[in-house]
């Protein structure tokens, strides 16, 4: 794992009218780098993710203020928002599949991207569909709906969507709320491989899903940052805050 930032944060602040959820954090993310993000309901996750790659700008009542920088470029300084955006792939809680096949839900934004060639895009969609642990289950039937799909297929799908854009950045929220244990570690296992190609941010809010995965977690609560350490520290028995231990030990959340 390079110890180069991929991403640094801050004094990152963001309001939703007058109410402010993010209170001024500042952090960093290292290049190749498993970043676990726990926290309850409410604390700010999604909204952080949301942040990174300015999806927040759809909502017309938030307000954000500090940098975030991704290579050492502020994202709001960026022209190209699109292109920031096939960057940083997010992967939503619960799949949102596009109502085309199999193949095109992959074949999609690759074609939007200028591929045109059939057998570029044929393997393109057989890899990710091996990185979302889902082609074995779909390769015969490539042109069915995906929304027909199980729900946590259909999840892994959402998965090898964004995994065509071919991103530097993948965010995972809550990726596992619709996938059964199983196939979970199936995905947890892809995610290790890939994080030689890429950083990942893994928002959860199974702390047990975090120490497994993360090279380091960070504790979000209420907008604030209450601990970010390794995962022997975070879940050891000594975290440098009580809150920390109490959250991990599930006293509260």
């Amino acid at each position: 794992m390079s110890s180069q930032p991929k991403i640094e944060i801050q004094d990152l602040r963001l309001s939703y009218g007058v109410r402010e959820v993010i209170h001024g954090i500042s952090f960093a993310i290292r290049e190749h780098e498993i970043f676990g993000i726990i926290g309850p309901a409410q604390s700010g996750k999604t909204s952080l993710l949301r942040c990174i790659n300015r999806t927040i700008e759809f909502n017309p009542a938030a307000t954000v203020s500090g940098t975030v920088e991704v290579d050492g470029e502020n994202v709001q300084k960026v022209k190209n928002v699109y292109e920031l955006r096939r960057k940083i792939g997010m992967v939503a809680p619960l799949p949102v599949g596009l109502p085309l096949s199999i193949y095109d839900n992959v074949a999609f934004a690759p074609r939007c991207a200028g591929m045109k060639s059939r057998s570029d895009l044929d393997g393109l969609v057989e890899k990710c569909l091996r990185q979302a642990a889902l082609w074995d289950e779909v390769k015969d039937r490539l042109d069915s709906l995906g929304t027909k799909l199980s729900g946590g297929q259909q999840q892994r799908l959402t998965i090898a969507r964004a995994l065509s854009h071919q991103p530097e950045i993948l965010c995972l929220d809550e990726f596992s709320i619709a996938i059964d244990p199983v196939t979970t570690m199936r995905i947890e296992d892809v995610l290790k491989e890939l994080r030689k190609e890429m950083t990942i941010i893994l928002v959860t809010n199974l702390t047990q899903q975090a120490r497994r995965l993360a090279d380091r977690t960070m504790f979000l609560w209420n907008g604030d940052i209450i601990e970010l350490d390794t995962n022997d520290v975070i879940f050891g028995e000594h975290p440098k805050d009580q809150r920390t231990a109490d959250y991990v030990l599930g006293i509260f959340g």
